[in-house]
């Protein structure tokens, strides 16, 4: 990845085209799916989203491998595909972008008190 793609965010396009031609060739019930697994990461990336193309793309393999292997998704997955997501995410309890900019927040609110009261 040069520069220019880092700036335009063509590679995230190419990547995300990548991952809808892959994702079309699965069975409707892993489809389904890969779109919930998609909405549930969302909160967890950063403000570019590149922090995430690994663990869709490992989750998408995943997909295809038990569309592959004649397994449905709750054989893969179980019956929690939040509770999976955040697992990928790092955890229950994983940080999400409105938790890093509330803690942005709040330290810049008090840094700013404290030049005011002191």
């Amino acid at each position: 990845m040069n520069f220019w793609e880092t700036v335009t965010g063509s590679d995230l396009t190419r990547e995300w085209k990548a991952f809808a031609a892959r994702a079309e060739v699965l069975p409707a019930g892993h489809r389904a799916a890969w779109e919930q697994i998609k909405c549930h990461l969302f909160p967890h990336g950063d403000f570019t989203g590149r922090n995430l193309l690994p663990i869709l793309d490992a989750a998408l393999g995943l997909l295809e491998q038990t569309a592959t292997d004649g397994q449905s998704v709750h054989e893969a997955l179980g019956d929690d595909i939040p509770g999976f997501c955040a697992a990928l995410a790092g955890g229950a309890g994983a940080r999400t972008h409105r938790d890093r900019w509330r803690e942005q927040l709040n330290r810049n609110v008090a840094r700013k008190l404290s030049r005011l009261g002191g």
